[in-house]
């Protein structure tokens, strides 16, 4: 019995509304349930029940609660796309799949034998299951296609040699229609397919990691690492001669780590990726870092700041001269930090000048100089020489060792306003890595003007959070008393939108230590880190724990991501 029978039978419709969406269905070619609910005969739950009650069995709606990624690797791709059916759930040795057909018994006996679980049919929108066949699986088909073009190109070469000749071949303006349609062999094409999804799905580093039988490809999302597909081995080395090839890199150097840059347009943005490889034991080890211009947003007041915190900091970016310094972990946003600041001073009466590696985004009106280390453009050299050039801020990268230090702090006592960071845990361990690169505290004392930590956290995502009760010894353990929790906490369950991670997007959490006359003592006596922070806080400091408990108490996070990232103080 067909659809529209089937709601007719259990009076959901009439015979004439059939008609007529049969008719409205020849010249849209739609699928009749859902020109039915886009006349508004019928809602998509109306129709799913109808279905279950046909079938005797259960209905789920896959829009409101998607199936996690755990469950959705249990059925192999080219059968969930051949029966239109995907996992819901598992229980023991029971597995609910959702289907068109809950009768198709060749469906089901199939999927027992690939999965071995007893298997519990449910019935669940066609569009839905075609959608998440299309967003999970659809890595499964572009290797099968990988793999066939491999099979054709055996008789003429090895794949290897067919992709490098099928970029080479290509001039540099086309590069974006080489990541667009990907159809020049099996390792641009995945290579294509690779940044192209990483783009889509907002990721801000792709690892290709080759091993001894197999290689991964893990994108970082929202600052976690996720493993999205394994590709064949001997793919390998065909898709790290194509990156490097298109980040101009030496194709024959596997030796030696190397660095470039592919600068593309991919779903009509202009896209960065930053290039990585190093060698492996079992071959090329490739990170690819995804700069989105259009997705940065170089303002201040939008990377989440509390107001005593950025208050802090533009007072001290204010200073005519002076040091400020930005430290936090790899990934935690510190450049996009000093590129809002420098957003924020930039103006036609002031000169502007940077020093990086690399630069990640271009700055309108701001000097920017790529430092080479392997032709001796150093931090240390890149700064000496930009005193020479009438500088009012100059930008450092990083501070990695004495001698740039010391070139900061000169240009600090003689006018200029610097900006960088240091890779520490917090503002005031700033102070003790700067004395550790043998710094004089009275230097540092009477430089430096602020010290800005920060962190970033994942965002819950609005569309499934959720409030959730969790037991007084677990908040006893994040160093908060339960008796004076006077707010609710939440938490994102999964769904569609946050593609089951229960979190969408990041907030950064910030403490910005000004260097203030109790500080300044304190360093000149050689204080602790602990009596250091102590003094930062009398004197009004929001620390990186206290920042964290707000986005909590707003909703915005959760107690796992307030625990992750900042410490109990």
């Amino acid at each position: 019995m067909k659809l529209g029978e089937v709601l007719v039978n259990q009076g959901l419709i009439s015979e004439d509304m059939l008609a007529q969406a049969l008719q409205e269905q020849k010249t849209n070619g739609e699928k009749i349930g859902a020109t039915l609910i886009r006349l508004g005969f019928v809602s998509e739950d109306e129709m799913l029940n109808a279905l279950a009650k046909h079938f005797g069995v259960r209905s789920v709606n896959l829009k409101a609660k998607q199936p996690s990624e755990s469950v959705l690797k249990l059925v192999p791709g080219d059968i969930a796309a051949k029966y239109m059916a995907v996992p819901v759930s598992r229980f023991g040795r029971k597995l609910t799949l959702a289907m068109i057909d809950p009768y198709d018994v060749a469906a089901l006996e199939d999927i027992k034998f690939a999965t071995g679980f007893e298997i519990e049919p449910v019935v669940a929108n066609f569009e839905d299951i075609a959608k998440i066949i299309e967003n999970h699986y659809r890595v499964q088909r572009v290797f099968s296609d990988v793999m066939l073009d491999m099979d054709l190109e055996s008789a003429v070469g090895e794949g290897v040699d067919a992709g490098k000749v099928a970029v080479k071949e290509r001039k540099e303006e086309d590069l974006a229609y080489v990541v667009e349609d990907g159809e020049s062999g099996p390792a641009l094409k995945l290579a294509s397919k690779i940044i192209s999804d990483a783009v889509a799905l907002n990721v801000s580093d792709v690892h290709i990691e080759p091993y001894e039988d197999d290689m991964r490809v893990r994108y970082r999302i929202d600052g976690i690492l996720h493993e999205i597909m394994k590709p064949p081995k001997r793919l390998n080395r065909a898709l790290a001669t194509v990156i490097k090839v298109m980040a101009r890199l030496k194709v024959e150097e596997k030796r030696l780590p190397q660095d470039g840059r592919i600068k593309v347009r991919v779903h009509n943005k202009i896209i960065d990726i930053r290039v990585s490889t190093v060698p492996t034991l079992f071959g090329e080890k490739m990170a690819l870092r995804i700069l989105d211009r259009a997705a940065i947003q170089l303002n201040l007041d939008l990377l989440g700041f509390e107001p005593e915190t950025l208050t802090a900091l533009r007072r001290a970016i204010k200073t005519p001269y002076g040091i400020v310094l930005v430290t936090g972990p790899t990934g935690s946003g510190k450049t996009t930090t000093l590129y809002s600041a420098l957003t924020e001073l930039n103006d036609p009466a002031v000169n502007i000048i940077t020093a990086e590696d690399p630069i990640e985004y271009s700055l309108t009106g701001i000097s920017q100089l790529q430092v080479n280390e392997r032709i001796g453009l150093t931090f240390a050299s890149a700064l000496r020489s930009y005193l020479r050039q009438d500088p009012n801020i100059i930008m450092v990268g990083e501070i990695r060792d004495l001698e740039t230090a010391e070139i900061a702090i000169r240009a600090s006592l003689t006018g200029h306003l610097v900006l960088s960071t240091v890779h520490t845990n917090s503002a005031a361990a700033t102070v003790t890595r700067l004395v550790n690169m043998d710094i004089e505290p009275f230097l540092i004392a009477s430089t430096l003007l602020a010290v800005q930590s920060q962190r970033l956290l994942r965002k819950t995502c609005t569309e499934c959070r959720e409030t959730v009760e969790y037991p007084g010894e677990a908040l006893i353990d994040a160093g908060l008393n339960p008796k004076k929790i006077d707010f609710k906490l939440h938490r994102g369950v999964g769904c569609k939108y946050c593609r089951g991670t229960g979190y969408k997007g990041r907030i950064g959490v910030f403490e910005a230590m000004l260097i203030t006359a109790p500080i300044r003592e304190a360093i000149l006596k050689g204080a602790s880190n602990m009596e250091i922070e102590n003094a930062a806080v009398d004197n009004g400091m929001v620390t990186l724990r206290e920042s964290a408990l707000r986005k909590l108490r707003d909703g915005v996070t959760t107690l796992e991501e307030v625990i992750r990232e900042t410490k109990v103080e």
